[in-house]
């Protein structure tokens, strides 16, 4: 019975109907997917308009120092993921010791 069934497959899929249907799905020679070139300059830009909103939403110094990083010319994205990351690991700390003082003052 499979075989039968992937016989009958095959003889579909060799079928000339089949054939035009496939050429007619694929893009004519006229037609090609267009490649964008994404540069460093364009997407430090997109990075730093995302963190100025961002730092403008929160009122964030430290987003805001970091938007102030990426906009100068000797600081690339390694120098502010550092930063981001230094960021994160402050309010990491300051999380613990705010769940310590809230264990500290309920208990």
């Amino acid at each position: 019975e499979e075989l039968l069934a992937l016989a009958e497959t095959v003889k579909v899929l060799n079928d000339d109907d089949a054939l035009d249907l496939f050429k007619k799905t694929l893009p004519s020679a006229s037609s090609s997917f267009m490649q964008l070139k994404v540069t460093m300059a364009a997407q430090k830009a997109k990075a730093l308009r995302m963190l100025r909103e961002a730092a403008h939403q929160r009122r964030s110094p430290g987003l805001d120092l970091i938007a102030l990083a990426l906009n100068g010319k000797a600081v690339g994205f390694g120098k502010v993921i550092d930063m981001i990351d230094g960021m994160i690991t402050n309010l990491r700390k300051d999380q613990e010791a705010d769940d310590d003082k809230k264990a500290y003052c309920e208990g």
